[in-house]
């Protein structure tokens, strides 16, 4: 007697068949298959929720299978597929369940309550071919997006029982409609006095999704300009919502009743966090806050407090777009696409060469602030920006400043530019540009061409930070809406490579 489940792997799911069979001897219970301790422990809740729903629980030996037996079952999302397997094998349920999936966990009086991943196993259920698939209620939202299957959500043993039987159906669910939206927003570009150098920046960053950092003195507003970089991000495609909201499923991060994450996330871990909590990993690996920020931005506020391990576990992942867990239960890997965006003061005390007020800090403490950020990570970084203090004159004006909606507008605008270029070679920012591809997209003419070689040989720049900058004069073009790279797009971008000659080539 075998009912179909899901299992995950990752960010991906794969069909696990629930084999049942009742042997003679004294009664007992096993579950194999590599199940872990949450597995395990569905013996006790399918027995009672059996019990409680006035289903008699077979008497005698009870072996549970979950194949493929050689990999790794995680989660309490085989208890209803388990249950459904013990109610065919002793009689009590004769339903054709074949083309049908079951998922979830059960409560011991018989409800069925919600499990991460549902999206991902839900998508790989259609794939493979079935026809129904049996969810928690509370993770129809999301199931609901998959077309081609029928999602029925499942509140209780009973209605799953009766709907089988034919005693009562249960409705089908419908797409929900989505609930993330742009209104959401409680903040505005608008409400940022001053700092158009530093708004100029973040469109640039947005409009290319391309890394930035923010340096400036306490109380200039780079935390205020980071917080809104949410408002003007470019809209998300479908695959990239399909793709977002699969990592926050498997993460048990999506918000309950939302059936698509249609705003790029956000993310703005505090200091303290793990280099594990960052990339992911645990005994079960999770995904962590790079993958969470993934088709949106990773905020990191007090850049140089973060542990110099933690810093710099973001280096390959920055570079991939993916970041890869190993354990010794197998590999796994997550997507991490992300814009990071770092803010920082240029000293402990925050006041180095701002001309603000006297810095009190020595030269040993702003050279020993400054160096927990390693030359490779600032490397990887596509803009400095400088985020001076605010004049009173800029403070006291009460006309409003340039909306998010404005801005967003000309993000778009780039962004469609991009994406009709890059159709079909698996990236859609200039940010994501392949080394191979940067010539072919990036053309430069005469002035253009020998203005970035001058600044190639003055600044003593890299391999890398020769590419950033050609990928930042392909953003500011776009936003221009010019084809060709001109001598004053270059000349934005080198600028933007400029400010760690003064804080860290001392």
């Amino acid at each position: 007697m075998s009912i179909n489940g899901m299992g995950l792997r990752g960010i991906e799911a794969y069909r696990v068949e629930v084999e049942a069979s009742l042997s003679q001897g004294l009664p007992a219970f096993d579950v194999v298959g590599l199940p872990d301790a949450a597995v395990k422990e569905s013996r006790d809740r399918v027995r009672s929720a059996m019990r409680n729903c006035g289903f008699d629980f077979p008497l005698g030996h009870i072996t549970v299978n979950l194949a493929p037996a050689d990999t790794k079952k995680v989660g309490p999302l085989y208890d209803l597929p388990i249950l459904a397997a013990l109610l065919k094998l002793s009689g009590q349920l004769s339903a054709e369940t074949d083309d049908s999936v079951f998922i979830g966990e059960l409560s011991l009086s018989g409800t069925v309550n919600s499990v991460n991943g549902v999206l991902p196993m839900t998508i790989e259920a259609q794939k493979l071919g079935f026809k129904r698939i049996f969810v928690p209620y509370g993770n129809r939202a999301e199931a609901a997006v998959v077309k081609g299957i029928d999602v029925f959500p499942t509140k209780d043993v009973m209605s799953l029982y009766y709907h089988l039987t034919g005693q009562k159906t249960m409705e089908k669910a419908d797409p929900e409609q989505l609930t993330m939206t742009l209104g959401d927003f409680a903040v505005d570009f608008s409400q940022v006095k001053g700092q158009h150098e530093a708004k100029r920046a973040v469109e640039i960053a947005a409009a290319g999704s391309h890394n930035i950092l923010l340096v400036g003195p306490p109380g200039s507003g780079k935390s205020m300009i980071a917080q809104r970089i949410p408002t003007i991000l470019p809209d998300m495609t479908f695959a990239e919502m399909i793709e977002t909201t699969k990592i926050h499923s498997i993460a048990g991060t999506l918000p309950g009743g939302v059936s698509l994450i249609n705003i790029r996330p956000f993310r703005s871990p505090h200091h303290t966090i793990s280099p594990m909590g960052l990339a992911g990993g645990g005994t079960v690996p999770r995904p962590g806050e790079i993958s969470l920020a993934h088709n949106g931005v990773l905020f990191l506020d007090e850049f140089p407090e973060f542990s110099r391990q933690t810093m710099e576990v973001l280096r390959q992942p920055l570079e991939d777009g993916v970041v890869t867990i190993s354990r010794v239960s197998g590999t796994l890997s997550y997507p991490c696409s992300v814009a990071l965006v770092c803010a920082m003061n240029p000293c402990p005390c925050g006041y180095y060469g701002t001309g603000v007020r006297k810095c009190t800090c020595s030269k040993n403490d702003v050279n020993r602030y400054l160096n927990k950020i390693s030359g490779p990570l600032l490397d990887r970084i596509d803009i400095h920006i400088e985020v001076p203090a605010v004049q009173y004159e800029e403070l006291s004006n009460a006309q409003p400043a340039e909306s998010s909606e404005k801005i967003r507008e000309r993000v778009n605008r780039a962004r469609q530019i991009q994406a009709r270029r890059y159709e079909g070679l698996g990236f859609s920012a200039n940010a994501r540009i392949p080394s191979g591809k940067l010539h072919e997209f990036c053309a430069l003419d005469d002035k253009a061409d020998a203005l970035l070689k001058r600044a190639f040989e003055k600044l003593g720049l890299s391999s890398r930070a020769y590419s950033k900058i050609l990928k930042v004069s392909r953003t500011i073009a776009d936003l221009e809406g010019s084809e060709t790279i001109k001598s004053p797009h270059v000349a934005e971008a080198v600028q933007y490579r400029s400010l760690d000659r003064k804080y860290w080539n001392r």
